[in-house]
């Protein structure tokens, strides 16, 4: 089993900046991909960043390309995610997920995830 706490979100105005954390626990050493997503109210969960966990290949939505950054330090099992330059329509909960195997095509597929944290709210005012 595997276990997923974020951390680090917040409100901040926009141009600003937020480093959301996931730590995992439990049995991970499986885990071949995780990523980012968010849902804002009345929305689709929508994917945000993956990262490939064995050769620390990543993707970014468009929507985000250029201002976030996704990376991963093995020894500590965490996830970040460094948001810079936020929009207010970056507002939303933001979930860390991972999964044990995955189809490249599908990335960003929530169906493609096992394991799911239970989200951490940003939210970015004009």
């Amino acid at each position: 089993q595997v276990q997923l706490v974020e951390s680090g979100g917040g409100s901040v105005q926009a141009g600003g900046s937020l480093r959301l954390s996931c730590v995992a626990s439990g049995y991970t050493d499986n885990l071949n991909v995780m990523g980012w997503f968010r849902q804002a109210p009345g929305n689709e969960r929508e994917g945000v960043a993956i990262i490939v966990t064995d050769d620390d290949t990543k993707q970014y939505d468009e929507s985000v390309r250029g201002r976030f950054t996704i990376s991963q330090d093995n020894a500590k099992n965490t996830l970040y995610l460094q948001m810079n330059s936020l929009k207010p329509e970056d507002t939303a909960m933001y979930y860390c997920a991972a999964a044990d195997s995955f189809r490249v095509e599908t990335l960003f597929s929530t169906d493609t995830y096992n394991y799911w944290g239970q989200g951490t709210q940003v939210t970015v005012s004009s």
